[in-house]
């Protein structure tokens, strides 16, 4: 009897340590930018803590497009633990509103998360044109009288 429940004991621990799993919980998965300049790129830090029983290795970050640059810890983050994803936007050249999403893929319960950047680029604010200079030369020309050309001798 003894043997029995000392074999069901051991079942029970070997099935509770291969359910042990890792979670992924994110201080938030949408961050919003707001109105920024085109020009500088923007960053976000996106925290994560393991809130479950084993550690959790982020194996990649795949960001939508190549604007978007995602930078992460490749050591594991353990029971309790946090780390960060470092997610750049690059605004230069990108007027307007933008949403972009950053696939985080680990061996957490959770085991695909999608983070999404937003905001709108307002243009940078460009220098007034300088006044046309080249028009009033331009009037003068069609103004002048042209002379008559020079006949050779034969």
């Amino acid at each position: 009897m003894k043997k029995l429940f000392s074999t069901i004991a051991v079942v029970i621990a070997f099935v509770a340590s291969v359910q042990a799993q890792g979670v992924l919980k994110f201080n938030k998965e949408v961050h919003d930018f707001g109105k920024i300049t085109e020009g500088p790129l923007a960053t976000y830090n996106f925290e994560v803590t393991n809130t479950g029983t084993a550690p959790v290795v982020i194996s990649n970050a795949m960001a939508s497009c190549g604007c978007t640059t995602p930078e992460w810890s490749k050591d594991a983050i353990m029971p309790g633990g946090k780390s960060t994803i470092k997610v750049g936007y690059n605004t230069s050249g990108r007027p307007g509103a933008f949403t972009k999403t950053i696939t985080v893929t680990s061996n957490a319960e959770n085991a695909t998360v999608i983070l999404t950047i937003k905001g709108e680029v307002t243009g940078a604010s460009a220098p007034a044109p300088a006044a046309p200079s080249a028009a009033p030369a331009a009037k003068k020309k069609a103004t002048a009288k042209k002379k008559p050309a020079k006949l050779l001798p034969l």
